[in-house]
């Protein structure tokens, strides 16, 4: 009955090692889950800027104000007849 009783602790040893720290093991799920996790929030973070992205195409291909607001910001575009005036701070 001994010998058998070593034998099953033996073998309950071998099972918990193995559990823990063998191939697909719970360090290993821990391990993937973070990784999930981290994958997720940067899935996210792209997900918003596709968003924001589609909502830019469907303003510059609907209308001509999305084109000229873009014009007047980024290029320093100003329609006949109108006057530019720039503030300069004295700094």
């Amino acid at each position: 009955m001994r010998v058998f009783s070593v034998i099953l602790f033996g073998l309950l040893i071998w099972l918990q090692t193995d559990l823990w720290f063998g191939k697909n093991g719970i360090n290993e799920l821990r391990q993937v889950q973070d990784e999930t996790a981290v994958q997720s929030s940067v899935n996210s973070q792209l997900r918003k800027r596709n968003d924001e992205m589609f909502a830019e195409i469907d303003d510059l291909s609907q209308g001509l104000d999305a084109i000229e607001e873009r014009s007047r910001n980024e290029l320093g575009m100003v329609k006949k007849g109108e006057t530019f005036y720039r503030i300069v701070d004295s700094d």
